[in-house]
């Protein structure tokens, strides 16, 4: 399955780089893995990812369960041969988007009953279900079904989604085949530290190889994440790799590497390319606003991705304001291009205990929260 090393730690906070061996490679951590839905990252060539030298992508249980089908994906020889992707993969359960659509699903503690975003077609997920969907699917790492608690959240709702939580993952635990995939067990308990500490005391004690947290930067305030990661930075065991799902921003990134946390995902470099919203070392750039009308200046001038090495800011206006295809495909390059080399520098960082200096780098940039303003206050 997997193994996981620490190389080195931080001598200032609980940072740590290490080193995740799948049977499909080794993934140098901390890693930010691109979200490839459908089996695609969104306007991403495959060679465009492999130029990235992207180590590992997420692709999403729900969606492909219902489009192609995971019994297609299977027959056609999982998901590495179907998408030609020969690194590692890594698959959601499929509830944080079951339950993102909760206005066509029905939950209860055998599972969720939910009609299809697609065609209103009625499907069940029980926790031994998504693990047998993503058996199917074939990823290296695969994650337990979990009751992905909705934010604002009073406690005792909060402990009751957290208790069907741990009781999907103890069966998930069971069903799971260990020989082939990693399955990584997930911690929740919204912005509650009690519940947050216990789910994680009993997620370790099921032996999972890896460990994951849900149910953050869904709508609680970024002063109350990063706290609460904070607290729970000081019981995280050293020998599994901690993934933290679905952050975040730049700042978010760098926060979290620092409170011990290995993996990250998030759609938000893609899907703010594709409206217009970039990445810089000096902090976002809107690139629809006028000012860059006429500006024959690179994106950033301190990147070097081809983007910004070719093409100017007023052409890259221009395509987005003319809705040309392109501009998807530029902006989500120099994007990922950013946040990979993003967590390159986290990684020397490290290895050179200089992580707080790129940290006030950062959050120079973009603001304490990680929200930002655009560069050039434009």
């Amino acid at each position: 399955m997997i193994s996981f090393e620490v190389l080195h730690k931080d001598r200032a906070s609980r940072a740590r780089v290490g080193v995740l061996k799948t049977p499909r490679g080794t993934v140098q951590t901390p890693v930010f893995m691109p979200v490839g839905t459908a089996g695609t990252v969104k306007a991403t060539p495959h060679e465009f990812l492999a130029q990235l030298e992207t180590q590992l992508i997420l692709a999403n249980t729900y969606h492909l369960y219902l489009r192609p089908g995971s019994d297609v994906v299977r027959n056609l020889g999982g998901l590495h041969d179907f998408i030609s992707w020969d690194l590692p993969i890594l698959t959601d359960s499929g509830g944080y988007q079951v339950f993102s659509h909760r206005e066509l699903n029905k939950i209860s503690d055998e599972g969720v009953e939910f009609r299809s975003h697609l065609d209103g077609s009625r499907h069940f997920f029980s926790p031994e279900r998504s693990i047998q969907v993503q058996e199917a699917l074939g990823a290296d790492i695969i994650m337990a079904f979990d009751d992905c608690t909705p934010y604002p959240v009073n406690h005792a709702e909060a402990r009751a989604s957290m208790e069907r939580s741990m009781d999907w993952a103890v069966r998930c635990r069971a069903v799971w085949e260990g020989s082939r995939q990693a399955l990584f067990g997930i911690v929740q308990g919204s912005v509650y530290l009690d519940l947050r500490l216990e789910s994680l005391s009993r997620i370790l004690q099921m032996d999972f190889p890896g460990l994951a947290f849900g149910g953050f930067s869904v709508g609680e305030p970024k002063p109350v994440m990063h706290d609460l990661l904070s607290q729970l930075s000081h019981q995280l065991p050293g020998e599994l790799p901690h993934y933290l799902m679905g952050v975040g921003t730049p700042v978010d990134l760098v926060l979290a590497v620092q409170n011990g946390f290995d993996m990250f995902d998030c759609v938000l470099p893609t899907r703010n390319a594709r409206n217009g919203t970039l990445f810089t070392w000096q902090g976002l750039i809107r690139i629809k606003n006028a000012c860059y009308r006429e500006d024959s200046g690179p994106l950033d001038g301190s990147c070097g991705c081809f983007v910004c090495q070719k093409y100017s800011r007023a052409y890259l206006r221009h395509l987005y304001i003319s809705g040309e295809i392109l501009s998807s495909i530029l902006n989500t390059f120099h994007n990922l291009y950013f946040y990979m080399e993003l967590m390159s520098e986290i990684r020397a960082a490290i290895g050179r205990s200089s992580l707080g200096a790129l940290t006030k780098q950062l959050t120079d940039a973009y603001g304490e929260l990680g929200g930002g303003s655009p560069a050039g206050n434009h």
